[in-house]
């Protein structure tokens, strides 16, 4: 049976949640906070990406903010627990023609899901006109199996055909015609319907799951074939192209049928239409039988027409069937064989391998694929189906008020929160892929603009209920700002602004659907349309803000209302500005923000491109200084537009690291006062804990002390900052971080000790990249991404007096206030006013103090993305906790710590300067690498705008040639001289070669006149004058000789960057008589689409919490707290996404840790299947997936799959960054174990000796992990019975630990008695030698342990390079280590030191407990 909910499309709704009781959660939340850090800077290592993950806080604001205790919170927590019961039981079903089969069912789900199951099953998937009924009653397709009267276990459901409409009728020829295309690959690597490649199966030859069980008797070692080919091999300079697609047997085409299109003779006469006629087909058999089929209503059969004759007449046998399938299977024998083992085939592949993903990847590569004739994709094409989608037969979608409807979904408890995020995911998934076809279709030339009169580039257009405009400076809109420039950065600017008005999620405020495209040179911004909107002038619809950059200004009282709910979560402040008449504006946004109020009521803005404040950095203003930090750096710098604006994630970081600088002054004062009244600091730090980052204060006070302090000044300093603290999730390579998920309750504290509130809480420390929401009665410290700085604050106790009281503390908190450029003077608040330094902009006089003050705040700003972020970046790169792969991971990486990536030059030239750039090297080359393909991506874009204009679509007959003759000039050696193609349609044509470029010249040829020296110049200028990064190269092969980079990276770079598809061939780039590229070679070119993702946030809540409970040892609570979060996810994602793929990867990683091997593979194959589906086959994400798998097959015992598994993760590692990446050491690591597990010791050493090398470089060669290195290298050579070179090996590991961990640390005894062992072994075998040299034949040779290495000893030491170890612990030592964790919560909770505690009695070394870890 067809597991259901794998096979369900994502589309349709399934429920089926058992959420865990989230009151029981709060204390592990308390738990989480003890979580360690890796580093001070807050970066963890095991870290995923999740972009604003920390945003889903804030829609809770306002019940944090009302509850004035924790109680209160708790209650309404409770409130929202509505725990879904989810029994399924189990329906027969009974198709006709088949035995009845038993089916699984939830409660929750619809019936319109079993008829899904049902048109996937292989025996009943040529059904689409079909009705289930119980007892004769016809079930609702929309109603909940639960609403069904007389439905339970065991009932029996009848699948009744129903009579065909032209609808169904039409339904049905597109299923089959899906049906027959079901394992061909054109629409994955076309970029067609949400399809995309995989290519797991290639290497595990179908599903793990069974071939586990198959491949157990393998274990013969010398059936393996553990060769790998040759450019796999360390050293090897080969980097070939064909193997990343390899070819998969099973999409070689089984023909079904030639021919099936609609006949030329549709739609049928009125007469036929009275004998129930709804369309005709025209078909040619395998056989060469050419038929035409009539489909009507009672189903489908063959009539007398033919090509040329109309005689709709059944044939005889006219073979009447409901089903196309079969009526063709009695037809065409071969039709009904190969149709058959089609679909045998198509539901043995894994399921995600064939459900869509949420958004389009495409393929930068694809091979040749034949064009076949498709009378769906042909339709299509033709019928302009502008989005009308299979369920709204005939309408276009209404986009925004389906956007904004779902925004309104009620969202009380979790159910009803499932329910809106996941209609709020489809609608955008489904908008972002309808705006994306649009945005194609405008650039194609296919769409009719609303103003067709003006010029190209100031054209407009609407398509299926969505506005087009491109990104050009129209009307001179953005003069002042940088016109084309700006008109281009606008729209991304503005994308982000919506994307953090959507995370704030305000009710009563509406943002438009956003999606960005680039196509083809072009910069397309498609939006929701506001109802009402075109039917008058912008100047009478804007109630808020201006249309003209501030000259003329408007205010509304109820825009200010809501967007001040925004402005704490974005720190936007509140501020006036005057307008035309001098009058007074406030505001609670930048001034281009406009506000409109839809004819649907609703209160929209729009417009958002200054949401977050500008960057001084590159907005040089006469007569103002930057900060030292800056001026040294070398800014401010001219940037090509004046919008450049800081990024969301540096606001946060900036604000967080201001927020410690507050309370550490504020303490520090406090103490100072404190040591003048009283000398009791002393006893205060001698007992404060050792190590912690931030110490929590024991109470050492007199009963009168202590009374005196629980009013504390605690709640000014937080009460304001309450949402202040917030920051979105940075991270690095792996699943979100844990943190503390909410802020920690304290009811379990005695009431008698007044203390404890503030004690217990004191502990908090919490992830600077997590979102923190903070109780009113909580401070938490907070560790930031610039230095940390422990301190034992005064505050945290309570001990001084409540500031409305004691003068002085109030005097202390309005110091620090000022200090850090707070904009309140009794408590910590920093926002910005995003309309400093705008042009155009005036405020009034009298906020000129204010003015300058935030002023000096953007310059901080500014000086702290120089001197904290990015150093912060580049320590993280050094101690591995950030490892960038690509120009794509790289690119994450610096967003994260919120740096731009106009800064990328200055991070380059900071790694330049580090002490450390020999360990920075990987890094440094893909900063070069995306640093040059980002600025040929802007001269391709010039380029091909001055090829065509978008209405005319003049030229586009060369645009192949043109492309090829680009990546020539970037790429090849052979010095390019365009020819220009061969005119297909006129032989005359004479092939000019043109070396004088006119720009734009009348013909438009000017492309050709293109050569490299003249691309590289370009390059070398734009990476100066937009980077201000100086790059010495004159051409691609002093590129790749001066930085290491390789010609097929910077290849796969441009053509993802610039949406290019090449033929998937062997590219010989060095030849110096031909260029590498031909127009043949190029094959598409795809949009490059930005859009907002809309977050699960409960799951993501789950996530985090089940994360925390792992680090602290939980792991069977840990697993059942992902095993929750994936069903969530599952409910709002449906099957696919980026964050179902961490959860898995955690899940398996888990299983495999707690000895499931079994379940750990088969979660981890989803895992890298959906890596490869939603990222891309050859992501980086996707390598360690890989990495991954080979792990836990290996621990199956499925040896040459594990290997197959490696050798792909090393190929794909070699094409995307090259063999010089401290990951390549680990991943060679992994290789070289495997092959020592199989005795293939040349092998093994080969790659061993690389990963000791990489580690080497990369790690010092004082490193542990180079200890580890040279270990695994020694029992290598000692399997070759060459024991010298073990010897040396080993002692050199035996050195490194000696030094770094000391003499009486169990390793580095470890490697002593490894030592001993091996000298025994030289010295037995020698003097075997001297025998055998002495007696000759007749010597008595003493037998030699020459030992193959168990598999279980070779699975130890994988585990020990990828950070899993199994602590060995008896029975009685975790009861022991229970108890004893028992007891420290306690102690922790009364507010105890935790110093004095000791385990009691012995350990004893029988069970394991494993423990997962990160080495070194």
């Amino acid at each position: 049976m067809v597991s259901k909910t794998d096979d369900i499309p994502a589309s349709v709704p399934n429920c089926n949640v058992n959420t865990v009781d989230l009151v029981g959660e709060t204390p592990d939340r308390k738990e989480t906070t003890k979580a360690p850090h890796k580093d001070p800077c807050g970066h963890s290592v095991d870290t995923a990406v999740m972009n604003g993950g920390g945003t889903h806080n804030l829609s809770e604001e306002s019940k944090q903010d009302g509850a004035g205790d924790t109680d209160g919170g708790e209650d309404s927590n409770e409130q929202e627990v509505i725990v879904i019961q989810d029994t399924g039981f189990t329906v027969k079903i009974q198709a006709p023609g088949t035995e009845p089969f038993d089916l699984q069912v939830s409660p929750q789900e619809m019936v319109q899901e079993i008829h899904q199951v049902l048109m996937d099953r292989e025996d009943t998937c040529h059904r689409t006109c079909f009705s289930l009924q119980l007892d004769s009653n016809v079930l609702d397709n929309f109603a909940e199996l639960k609403s069904i009267e007389g439905l339970q276990e065991g009932s029996l459901l009848k699948v009744v055909e129903e009579p065909y409409t032209v609808r169904e009728a039409r339904i049905h020829v597109r299923h089959i015609r899906d049906l027959l295309k079901g394992l061909d690959p054109s629409d994955a690597y076309n970029g067609v319907d949400c399809n995309s490649l995989s290519f797991l199966s290639v290497f595990t030859d179908g599903d793990l799951g069974d071939s586990g069980k198959r491949k157990k008797k393998g274990s013969e070692l010398e059936q393996i074939d553990c060769t790998p080919p040759e450019h796999i091999l360390p050293g090897s300079k080969e980097r070939p192209l064909l193997p990343l697609q390899p070819q998969n047997k099973d999409w070689k085409p089984m023909q079904c049928l030639k021919v099936l299109t609609m006949s030329g003779w549709n739609p049928p006469p009125g007469n036929r239409k009275m004998h129930g006629d709804l369309m005709y087909l025209y078909m040619v058999t395998v056989e060469e039988r050419h038929i035409s089929i009539t489909a009507s209503t009672r189903g489908f059969y063959l009539n007398q027409s033919t090509t040329y004759t109309f005689n709709p007449k059944p044939a005889n046998p006219s073979f009447l069937s409901h089903s196309l399938v079969e009526l063709l299977s009695q037809i065409s024998p071969a039709f009904k064989k190969n149709f058959t083992a089609l679909q045998k085939k198509r539901v043995q592949r894994h399921p995600f391998e064939r459900i869509a993903t949420p958004f389009q990847v495409y393929s930068w590569t694809a091979p040749q694929v034949d064009h076949t004739m498709d009378c769906v994709r042909a339709e299509d094409a033709y019928t302009s189906r502008l989005g009308y989608e299979e369920h709204i037969p005939g309408q276009t979608r209404d986009w925004n008020e389906e956007l904004q409807t779902t925004r309104e979904l009620a969202r009380k408890n979790l159910p009803d929160r499932l329910l809106r995020e996941r209609a709020i995911f489809k609608v955008h998934s489904d908008f972002a892929a309808a705006a994306t076809r649009g945005s194609m279709a405008v650039i194609d030339g296919n769409v009719m603009a609303i103003n067709p009169g003006e010029e190209t580039r100031m054209q407009m257009f609407i398509w299926n209920n969505i506005f087009f405009s491109l990104g050009f400076d129209v009307r001179d809109h953005y003069r002042e700002l940088g016109g084309d420039a700006a008109a281009h950065a606008a729209p991304t600017n503005d994308l982000n602004g919506v994307r953090a008005y959507g995370a704030v999620d305000v009710e009563g405020l509406y943002t438009l659907g956003t999606v960005v495209v680039d196509y083809r040179g072009y910069r397309v911004t498609a939006q929701s349309i506001i109802p009402g909107i075109l039917e008058r002038e912008q100047e009478q619809s804007v109630i808020y803000g201006s249309i003209d950059f501030g000259k003329t200004v408007v205010s509304h009282g109820k825009y200010l209302e809501l967007l001040e709910k925004t402005s704490r979560p974005l720190k936007v402040q509140r501020h006036n500005v005057l307008n035309e008449k001098d009058e007074s504006m406030e505001l609670c946004s930048s001034v281009e923000c406009k506000g409109i109020i839809g004819n649907d009521g609703r209160h929209y803005i729009l417009d958002l491109l200054r949401t977050f404040p500008p960057d001084l950095n590159f907005l040089p203003v006469e007569g103002e200084e930057l900060s030292p930090e800056s001026v040294r750096q070398g800014f401010p710098r001219q940037h090509r537009h004046r919008l450049a604006c800081l990024r969301q994630e540096l606001i946060e970081a900036f604000v967080e690291h201001r927020y410690l600088l507050f309370m550490k002054m504020a303490a520090l004062q406090l103490m100072q006062q404190k040591a003048n009244k009283e000398s009791k600091l002393a006893t205060l730090t001698e007992n404060s804990i050792p190590g912690a980052a931030v110490p929590a204060l024991p109470s050492t006070e007199t009963p009168d002390a202590s009374a005196e302090s629980s009013e504390t000044s605690t709640e000014t300093l937080t009460d304001a900052n309450s949402d202040t603290v917030q920051t979105e999730t940075t991270s690095t390579t792996d699943a979100p971080q844990p943190a503390a998920t909410e802020a920690t309750t304290t009811e379990a504290a005695p009431k008698t000790e007044p203390m404890t509130e503030t004690d217990s809480s004191a502990t908090t420390t919490t992830n600077a990249s997590q979102a923190t929401p903070i109780e009113d009665n909580v401070v938490p410290t907070v560790t930031t991404n610039g230095p940390l700085v422990p301190f034992a604050t005064a505050i945290q106790n309570g001990e001084c007096e409540s500031p409305l009281e004691d003068p002085k503390s109030r005097e202390v908190v309005l110091n620090a206030c000022k200090a850090v450029g707070s904009i309140s003077n009794t408590s910590f608040d920093i926002r910005f006013n995003p309309d400093i330094f705008s042009p155009g902009v005036r405020f009034p006089e009298d906020s000129a103090d204010d003015i300058q003050k935030q002023k000096q705040l953007l310059k901080d700003a500014g000086a702290f993305m120089v001197s904290c972020q990015i150093p912060s970046l580049v320590k993280d790169c050094l101690d591995h906790s950030a490892l960038p792969m690509d120009g794509a991971t790289l690119t994450e990486a610096l967003h994260q710590r919120g740096i731009n990536v106009r800064y990328l030059g200055n991070v380059l030239a900071f790694v330049d300067q580090t002490p450390a750039k020999a360990q920075l090297e990987h890094f440094y080359r893909i900063g070069i690498s995306e640093l040059i393909t980002r600025c040929a991506k802007h001269i391709f874009k010039t380029y091909l705008q001055t090829m065509y204009s978008v209405s005319q679509g003049v030229e586009l007959s060369a645009l192949s040639a043109a492309v090829s003759h680009f990546l020539n000039c970037f790429l090849s050696s052979f010095d390019a001289v365009a020819h220009l193609p061969a005119d297909e349609l006129v032989s005359r044509r004479k092939n000019r070669k043109r070396r004088n470029r006119v720009p734009g010249g009348g013909d438009n040829t000017a492309w050709a006149c293109l050569t490299p020296s003249e691309l590289w110049k370009n390059i070398v200028s734009e990476a100066q004058s937009y980077y201000h990064f100086t790059l010495h190269c004159e051409n691609a092969d002093q590129v790749v000789e001066k930085y290491g980079l390789q010609k097929i990276t910077l290849l796969r770079e441009i053509s993802i960057k610039a949406g290019i598809q090449i033929l998937i061939k062997e590219y010989n780039f060095d030849s110096r008589h031909k260029p590498a590229f031909t127009e043949e070679d190029i094959l598409n070119i795809f949009p490059v689409v930005k859009h907002v993702n809309p977050k699960a946030s409960d799951a993501f809540h789950f996530f985090q919490s089940g994360q925390a409970k792992v680090q602290q040892g939980y792991l069977k609570e840990g697993c059942e707290l992902i095993n929750e979060a994936l069903n969530l996810f599952n409910n709002v994602y449906g099957a696919m996404h980026v964050e179902i793929c961490a959860c898995l990867r955690l899940l398996a990683r888990l299983n495999y840790i707690m000895g499931d091997h079994h379940e750990a593979l088969s979660n981890q194959q989803k895992a890298v299947l959906m890596s490869e589906r939603v990222l891309g086959v050859e992501h980086p994400n996707t390598i360690q997936e890989y990495m991954h798998l080979a792990l836990y097959c290996f621990a199956n015992g499925q040896l040459s799959t594990a290997l197959k598994l490696l050798y792909r993760a090393r190929y794909l590692m070699l094409m995307v960054c090259g063999e010089d990446h401290p990951e390549m050491a680990l991943l060679d690591s992994n290789i070289g174990l495997v092959l020592h597990g199989v005795m293939e010791y040349d092998l093994s050493l080969r790659f061993l000796e690389n990963a000791l090398a990489i580690n080497s470089k990369y790690h010092g060669p004082r490193s542990l992990k180079v200890a580890l290195s040279h270990h695994l290298v020694a029992r290598v050579y000692e399997s070759k019975a060459e024991f010298r070179s073990a010897l040396q090996q080993e002692k050199e590991g035996y050195t490194i630990y000696k030094n770094q961990v000391g003499e009486a640390h169990e390793k580095t005894k470890e490697s002593s008695e490894y030592l001993k062992y091996l000298t025994q072994q030289a010295v037995a075998l020698q003097r075997t030698m001297n025998e055998i040299y002495k007696n000759g034949s007749n010597a008595s040779i003493m037998p030699l342990k020459f030992t193959a290495p168990s598999m279980a000893s070779v699975l130890e030491q994988l585990n020990i390079i990828n950070g899993i170890i199994f602590i060995p612990l008896s029975q009685k030592d975790l009861e022991n280590l229970k108890a004893e964790v028992q007891r420290r919560q306690q102690l922790q909770e009364s507010g105890k030191s935790v110093e004095d505690l000791t385990v009691d009695g012995p350990l004893e070394l029988e069970d394991k407990i494993p423990m997962d870890v990160n080495v070194d």
